[in-house]
C-alpha cells in the first residue's frame, strides 16, 4: 500500500527541504556562536522529530537536546485550541537559551502554551524554530522570550499538509517531502 497515491501535490521536495535546513542551521549557528552557554533544542513531538534529527546535524555548536508534547489536535486534523503538556522535559532550562523546534505554527495556540511553560521554568530566552508557519491561520500572537528569535523554513498555504514528521491520524509522516493530502481523506 503506497502513501504516494493519497497525495494531491507535493509542496516541498526533499531537496528543497534538506537545503532549507542547512540554511536554518547556519543562521543558527551564526546566531549563538557567541554565547556562552549551550543552547537547549526543544523538540516538539511527535510532528517536529524529523525536522529536529535533520536540523542538529545543520549546528556547529556543543547543543543539548530535549523533547515536549504538547496535545492540541488527537487524532482530527482541527485544534482543540486549549493545548495541554502532556510530556514535560527532562532537563532543567533555567537561565538556558531554548529554541522550541517546531513542524509546523499556524493557530499560534500550542506555541504560546510552550512559551509560556519555559517562561515559566525561568529560560532566559525562548526562541522558535518551525519548519513551516501558516500566518494565514494565526490566532494568537505569540511573544518570544528575552532576545528570542522566530526562525521560519517555509511559509505554508492554507492546506492541509503531511509528510517530514506530519501526519494525519498518525500516517504520513514518513514521507520524505511534505504534501497537500487529497480533501477525500479526510472530509
Amino acid at each position: 500500500m503506497s502513501l504516494e497515491k493519497d497525495i494531491e501535490k507535493v509542496l516541498f521536495s526533499t531537496e528543497v527541504i534538506a537545503n532549507r535546513v542547512g540554511q536554518l542551521g547556519s543562521e543558527i549557528t551564526t546566531d549563538f556562536s557567541g554565547e556562552s552557554e549551550s543552547p537547549v533544542f526543544v523538540g516538539v513531538v511527535t510532528g517536529a522529530c524529523l525536522f529536529l534529527a535533520d536540523l542538529v546535524r545543520r549546528i556547529d555548536l556543543p547543543i543539548v537536546i530535549d523533547f515536549i508534547r504538547a496535545e492540541s489536535y488527537g487524532s482530527g486534523m482541527v485544534s482543540s485550541g486549549k493545548p495541554r503538556i502532556s510530556f514535560d522535559l527532562k532537563l532543567d532550562v533555567t537561565n538556558k537559551h531554548v529554541i522550541l523546534v517546531e513542524d509546523i505554527v499556524d493557530t499560534g495556540n500550542t506555541l504560546n502554551c510552550l512559551i509560556e511553560h519555559m517562561k515559566l521554568k525561568k529560560a532566559s530566552s525562548v526562541s522558535v524554530c518551525t519548519l513551516l508557519d501558516k500566518p494565514s491561520r494565526r490566532k494568537v500572537h505569540f511573544k518570544l522570550v528575552g532576545n528570542g528569535k522566530f526562525y521560519s523554513g517555509f511559509e505554508c498555504p492554507d492546506e492541509f499538509v503531511v509528510g517530514y514528521g506530519m501526519d494525519f491520524a498518525e500516517q504520513y509522516r514518513n514521507l520524505s517531502y511534505i504534501g497537500v493530502l487529497k480533501p477525500e481523506l479526510y472530509m
